[in-house]
């Protein structure tokens, strides 16, 4: 601009602010990009990353672990391994032998998509991918109790052997609940708590029904 060329200023004025360069050691992992790192790398962190999510299930506290590092290959994985495990065989069945396998897949994340859907009507904070999150690794229960329901059937189908598999499912069935609410409850209105429980109530009875009816072929 004309007449600036003459401005000066002097050395002797301060400059007012601060002006720092950070001294410190430089972390390796601020230029490190996943992108950089081996498959074997990234699957492995993966792989641990939903082992931790299964142990918070399983052992269920507060914790915003499933919350803040949401992803769904642990509800996909426990989707398809009860309905592999579901499918062919069931008590009220006399015809296909039991539900297929895109049944109960479709029953399972059907359940979830509505029950998500329901708490965003009702005024929860948690995102529609954190509460399919967490509504799918709380299955990680009822998937277990299949497992030993498939066990005890191997054994034989007496009064013994449904007694033993109907504690064991309504065992699971209200793990899964409680381990579900504590993750879910707190980000509902006080007031409309009992209005997002009873859906996942229902969720979880509707799968625990399944288990529970279900006989080999």
């Amino acid at each position: 601009f004309p007449g600036l060329a003459d401005v000066s200023i002097s050395q002797d004025i301060p400059v007012e602010g601060e002006i720092t360069v950070p001294v410190g050691s430089h972390s390796p992992d601020e230029d490190y990009s996943t992108l950089d790192e081996p498959v074997r790398d990234t699957i492995m962190r993966d792989l641990k990353a939903v082992g931790k999510k299964f142990v918070h299930v399983m052992y269920p506290r507060k914790s915003s672990t499933l919350l803040r590092d949401w992803d769904l290959w642990g509800p996909l994985v426990l989707c398809v391994s009860l309905a592999l495990m579901l499918q062919g065989g069931s008590a009220d069945s006399k015809d296909d032998g039991g539900p297929q396998f895109a049944e109960v897949f479709v029953i399972i994340w059907f359940g979830a998509v509505v029950i998500t859907l329901n708490s965003k009507l009702l005024g929860g904070t948690i995102s529609f991918f954190q509460s399919l999150c967490v509504l799918g690794y709380c299955v990680l229960p009822l998937t277990v109790a299949m497992l030993v329901c498939r066990l005890v059937l191997l054994v034989g189908t007496g009064t013994i052997s449904f007694i033993i598999r109907l504690l064991v499912v309504v065992a699971m069935f209200g793990w899964s609940t409680l381990a579900s609410t504590a993750f879910l409850a707190d980000s509902q209105p006080p007031n409309r708590k009992a209005l997002v429980v009873y859906p996942i109530f229902l969720f979880y009875f509707v799968i625990s029904w399944m288990i529970l009816t279900f006989t080999p072929q």
